[in-house]
């Protein structure tokens, strides 16, 4: 499948998402929402759930390019994964977290979507991970136990998800508990990263 061609089916499968929830997603509403017939999607795609995993991976690696990778400062590493996480809406699209969340809620039944949730969920607790060892090595943090202070924070960032969607929370509100957790256990608040 050419570029051109993935990227419209990712773009409408996005659209129907958001505004018809998975329950209600056919490869019609799909179909609907790009310049494709649904025999041209199916074409590419035999079923929604095959769609549906494509589209969550192409999900997941737009979020791991943006996340924080080569900063030689743990500080700075950790203040830019917090800057990618809590990215304000008004500079993303703004459906985003509901059609993850769409896709959340169906990994309890569907274990490709569960799979791929974990690997981006072992990712993020890695780059976490690795920065707050680095930072106590350096001696910039306290000394902790980094792999409870990334499980935290990512299980902080999954709720937070949660809160946004469903009780449309503000996810600063997340940040900074998070922020919070981070100075009592390293003693250490990140800068807002730009």
């Amino acid at each position: 499948m050419n570029t051109e061609t993935a990227d419209e089916i990712i773009a409408a499968t996005y659209r129907a998402l958001c505004e018809h929830g998975y329950a209600d997603l056919t490869m019609q509403c799909i179909a609907d929402e790009s310049s494709m017939t649904t025999a041209a999607i199916h074409y590419h795609f035999d079923t929604k759930k095959e769609l549906l995993n494509a589209f969550l991976q192409h999900i997941i690696d737009q979020f791991e390019q943006q996340l924080p990778h080569d900063a030689s400062d743990p500080r700075e590493r950790l203040a830019s994964f917090l800057t990618t996480i809590f990215t304000p809406a008004s500079t993303r699209e703004d459906d985003f977290p509901i059609a993850l969340m769409e896709l959340k809620a169906q990994a309890p039944y569907q274990e490709i979507y569960r799979e791929r949730l974990h690997d981006m969920d072992e990712k993020m607790q890695a780059i976490v991970t690795s920065a707050v060892r680095d930072g106590i090595d350096a001696g910039y943090f306290d000394d902790t136990d980094p792999e409870m202070v990334a499980r935290f924070v990512v299980t902080s960032i999954n709720g937070g998800h949660v809160r946004e969607v469903a009780l449309a929370e503000d996810p600063n509100e997340t940040r900074q508990m998070i922020e919070t957790y981070l100075e009592l256990q390293l003693g250490w608040t990140p800068e807002v990263v730009a």
